[in-house]
């Protein structure tokens, strides 16, 4: 009786795992490594391992970000209410700001042709500072153009090569979006005038796309260039999603965003080298940017 006891046991610890396991795998020095979830993401990129840079009370709604010729030392940063223009180097724990206009509600900033920041209000208006200006005084050499994009809700905006500048419309009447949403192009006249020369529709999947809202349609939040790829990158805050797009705004990548990492993702920026940085305004909690490094 005793020996089948010890035979029925021994049969229930192997059933149970007490039997020999699968290999794990180890790392040189010969320590267990966990095992890796893949998240999807663009090619270069792990958009599941970031490096976090919490950003202060006055940056909590942080909007829109670029860097000045791609320089990888100065972040330039708006927030949506205050009109303030921000430039720090993340990690450092110093974040200056120079005023650039009233209270409004500012979405987006970019650099065009080197030498001018761009802002996006997000009723379509755009104001114009030459880089040369900030921190320098009074902003009466702040150039607006008031509602000079068609109506709508703006969020997005890059300031291209050639002298483009690309609005990406988040809400506009004519558009279906459940399918696609406008772009325009503005570009300076003889007369160093900014106008809109072209229009643009970005047609997406919608059988992909998610929302918060009851009525899901696509709600662009941030656009940028990937300097090395040319390959253009679509944030959407309410979707929770990255899209990678062609010269001729046809999607190639699609990619879903953790909304625990991803809380509010607002602005997006490449430097120079193709690392990546997205912002989150914060919600319970503090704004941060997260930095995401190209290994193509």
């Amino acid at each position: 009786m005793m020996i089948i006891l010890l035979v029925l046991v021994g049969m229930v610890a192997s059933s149970c795992g007490g039997g020999q396991q699968p290999p794990k795998e180890k790392d040189k020095a010969g320590v267990v490594k966990a095992a890796a979830t893949a998240v999807p993401s663009p090619h270069g990129y792990d958009l599941g391992s970031p490096k976090k840079y919490v950003l202060p009370e006055p940056l909590h709604e942080i909007s829109g970000m670029s860097f000045l010729r791609n320089d990888v030392d100065t972040l330039y940063a708006i927030e949506d209410e205050h009109g303030r223009l921000f430039h720090f180097h993340l990690g450092d724990g110093r974040y200056p700001s120079w005023k650039f206009g009233k209270h409004g509600d500012y979405e987006d900033v970019t650099v065009l042709n080197h030498n001018e920041f761009v802002v996006l209000r997000s009723d379509g208006s755009l104001f114009v500072i030459p880089v040369v200006m900030v921190g320098k005084g009074d902003n009466k050499g702040v150039k607006s153009y008031i509602h000079i994009l068609p109506k709508g809700e703006y969020e997005g905006l890059y300031g291209d090569e050639g002298g483009r500048l690309i609005a990406l419309c988040k809400n506009c009447p004519g558009d279906n979006q459940s399918v696609e949403v406008s772009g325009f192009v503005l570009q300076y006249d003889q007369q160093h005038v900014l106008r809109v020369t072209d229009h643009f529709l970005v047609t997406v999947p919608g059988e992909k796309l998610t929302s918060i809202h009851e009525k899901v349609k696509f709600h662009p939040s941030a656009i940028s260039r990937h300097p090395l790829t040319k390959e253009w990158y679509i944030v959407s805050s309410v979707n929770k999603v990255l899209i990678t797009l062609d010269d001729e705004w046809k999607v190639k990548g699609w990619y879903p965003l953790d909304p625990m990492l991803f809380k509010q993702p607002e602005g997006l920026a490449f430097d120079a080298k193709g690392n990546m940085y997205i912002s989150n305004e914060g919600q319970q909690g503090n704004a941060n940017v997260l930095y995401f490094a190209y290994r193509p």
